[in-house]
């Protein structure tokens, strides 16, 4: 897999602490970000963070409620294809 390219990485799982939201990929990385670059879910309720969905069989993170997409190419800093 090149690195400008994320075609094999998916989220599987994602969890949150007190400052950070966590996303587990399908190829075993973590990657994390600060809470504060997603003002919405920095807003949100806990119950709300974790009323989370994946959406494009994982290549995006959905909460309903909250009105709020994250992709997983954006985390790791890639243009969204």
């Amino acid at each position: 897999m090149s690195i400008l390219h994320n075609k094999t990485a998916y989220a599987r799982d994602v969890y949150f602490d007190a400052e950070r939201i966590h996303v587990r990929l399908s190829d075993e990385r973590e990657i994390s970000a600060p809470l504060a670059w997603f003002p919405r879910l920095a807003r949100a309720t806990d119950a709300q963070r974790q009323q989370w969905e994946l959406i494009g069989r994982g290549g995006g993170i959905h909460w309903e409620e909250i009105d709020e997409d994250i992709s997983v190419a954006g985390l790791l800093g890639l243009p969204n294809d």
